[in-house]
């Protein structure tokens, strides 16, 4: 297993748990509440869900590979900026902000 293996790995199963535990815990609901943006929330999971088995896919076809790390490090960039907005702390940012430098680096990765 080499280092993109690795990332992909470690990205794809926390975008999946995390996606998921939207529709099992109220935690996730009162975020996007507290956000204000409870109308995205379920659409947030979907795209997280999709997103970490667009990255195991995209091991065998490339292009979902490319795609799907594109689309999770914005995500998480549209992130960063809404806690930023809500002003979090950094230490609270920090997840979307790592997911974000992943995922962007996994991209990189992926086009080379």
């Amino acid at each position: 297993m080499n280092l993109i293996h690795i990332l992909i790995s470690i990205s794809s199963i926390s975008f999946f748990v995390y996606g998921m535990s939207y529709f099992f815990t109220q935690g996730m609901k009162s975020e996007f509440k507290r956000f204000g943006l409870e109308k995205f929330g379920m659409l947030t999971a979907i795209l997280e869900i999709c997103g970490s088995i667009g990255l195991i896919v995209g091991l065998w076809i490339f292009p979902l590979l490319v795609f799907s790390s594109a689309g999770l490090a914005t995500l998480m960039f549209l992130g960063v900026i809404v806690r930023v907005k809500v002003r979090d702390s950094f230490l609270v940012s920090f997840p979307a902000f790592f997911f974000m430098i992943l995922n962007s680096y996994i991209f990189y990765l992926a086009i080379q």
